[in-house]
């Protein structure tokens, strides 16, 4: 405790100083404390303050999973505005991809040690209720070791409305089809007069939470999410992240908070990217806010590799993972690879000066690199 006072005279805002002694302390942040940080341009404290935060959870543990994405298809129904993904069936660039085909994308990459398939796509206007399940059967079959996270709250909604099923009947088919758990995506930013504006035809804020929790009722963890940096205000995103506090003190059930840096290009929102001091904040931010989160990960796809190292002395424990394929966010401008090799992820950790940790999908260590 007395190595974590140190920082006090070092904090160049002032206005942070009761934030820091709720920090130290302990005390849960309010509202208007997450608007105080988000306003204050003091980085390097807010960076300090998470990482205080975030060592007192993780150590000095830097998380990653060996996983491979599968989109498996960009023709959908939806229409958001900052989606530059979703094509209508019949445009140029659009693609479906079989059930044998999806196999065999995770087929590509078994032999890399993947534990993780990550299932997400567009809501296909002629894929049926029994297509989806058949692909959640055909993947675990073929691969019953592998866990697999698949689905958004959105397609798990999706689904229900196509299938005139409750929410509960689609996940209890889809966990006996081999489910192993829920991905973060879907969430955007919950304040619902925006909501209505970028994604109209998408599930309200309050459909998403409730999905997530009865996926918990169920005993399958899942993680949470939200797309910044569009046209959202400072008070929009401390509502969703506080939104998600009250959600997980409820039911526990969220293992990971991401945060999603708009993409701009291709999108008929347009507008301009986010810059790292912004996406640094964003994720510190959700650290302190996020008190009940065992972690905050930083999806390096959207951020690049080097700012998403940088993010380990920003409230950061989990770099995601190797991914291997990823459609979505590049469809929107990110130059990013869509690749990072397990030896790569370990080397950026380490040079940050953390330990490597290589997990499952719901954190069970598969292997300590030290």
């Amino acid at each position: 405790m007395k190595l974590e006072r140190s920082i006090e005279p070092f904090i160049e805002d002032k206005e942070l100083l009761p934030i820091y002694e709720k920090v130290m302390s302990g005390e849960r942040l309010s509202f208007e404390d997450g608007v105080r940080l988000f306003k204050s341009n003091d980085i390097l404290t807010i960076g300090k303050l998470a990482s205080i935060v975030n060592e007192r959870k993780n150590g000095n543990l830097v998380y990653f999973v060996v996983n491979r994405h599968v989109n498996p298809t960009n023709i959908c129904i939806g229409i958001c505005k900052f989606c530059a993904f979703r094509k209508n069936k019949g445009d140029e660039g659009a693609y479906e991809l079989s059930i044998d085909e999806v196999v065999g994308k995770v087929k590509e990459h078994v032999d890399k040690g993947i534990t993780e398939i990550h299932i997400v796509g567009g809501l296909h206007p002629d894929w049926d209720y029994n297509y989806y399940l058949a692909m959640i059967t055909a993947v675990h079959e073929a691969f019953p070791s592998l866990h697999i996270q698949a689905f958004t709250a959105e397609e798990i909604d999706h689904l229900a409305r196509i299938g005139n099923k409750t929410v509960e009947e689609v996940l209890s088919d889809l966990v006996k089809a081999g489910l192993g758990s829920l991905p973060a995506g879907g969430a955007e930013v919950f304040r619902e007069t925006l909501r209505r504006k970028l994604c109209p035809e998408k599930l309200s804020s309050s459909r998403y939470i409730e999905i997530h929790k009865i996926a918990h009722r169920f005993g399958l963890k899942s993680n949470a999410s939200i797309l910044y940096g569009h046209v959202e205000s400072i008070e929009d995103r401390v509502d969703h992240l506080i939104r998600l506090r009250e959600a997980q003190d409820e039911t526990g059930g969220f293992q990971a908070f991401l945060s999603f840096a708009y993409h701009p290009d291709n999108t008929q929102l347009g507008g301009k990217p986010t810059t790292g001091f912004d996406d640094l904040k964003m994720l510190a931010v959700a650290r302190l806010m996020l008190d009940n989160f065992p972690h905050i990960r930083a999806f390096w796809i959207m951020l690049g590799e080097k700012l998403a190292q940088t993010s380990l002395f920003f409230g950061v424990d989990d770099l995601d993972g190797t991914v291997i394929e990823e459609e979505i966010t590049h469809s929107a401008g990110a130059n990013t690879g869509s690749y990072m090799p397990k030896s790569k992820l370990i080397k950026l950790i380490k040079e940050a000066g953390k330990v490597p940790v290589e997990r499952d999908t719901v954190y069970n260590v598969v292997n300590v690199y030290l």
